[in-house]
C-alpha cells in the first residue's frame, strides 16, 4: 500500500510538470516582452535555470506589480512546488518501503 501511495505522490509531481511546461514558458515570453529589465536577474536559458526557479519559488514577481505577470507566475509557482512535495513525498515513501521491507 505504501508503493501504491508513492506511485500517486510521482503522479502528483507528473501533473505539476505538466502545467510547469504549459506556464512557465508563457510567463517567461511574458517577462521578455514587458519586463526586459528582468533579463539579467533571471539568466540565460531561464527555463531551468536555477536562479529563475528560486526567483519563481520565492514570488519575487509580485513585486513588479503586474496583474497579467501574477496571471501566469502563480500557477507556475505552485506547479513547481507541487512538482517538489510530489518528489519529496514519493521519495519518503519508496524509503519508507524499503525500510519496514526489513
Amino acid at each position: 500500500m505504501i508503493l501504491f501511495f508513492a506511485l500517486v505522490a510521482l503522479a502528483l509531481a507528473i501533473a505539476g510538470a505538466t502545467a510547469f511546461v504549459i506556464f512557465w514558458p508563457l510567463a517567461l515570453v511574458h517577462i521578455r516582452d514587458r519586463h526586459p529589465q528582468l533579463g539579467p536577474e533571471l539568466g540565460p536559458f531561464a527555463f531551468l535555470n536555477p536562479k529563475a526557479l528560486v526567483w519563481l519559488l520565492a514570488a519575487r514577481y509580485r513585486a513588479l506589480g503586474d496583474r497579467n505577470l501574477n496571471g501566469l507566475a502563480t500557477p507556475s509557482r505552485v506547479s513547481l512546488l507541487t512538482i517538489i512535495a510530489g518528489l519529496l513525498m514519493s521519495g519518503a515513501l519508496w524509503l519508507l518501503s524499503n525500510f519496514i521491507a526489513w
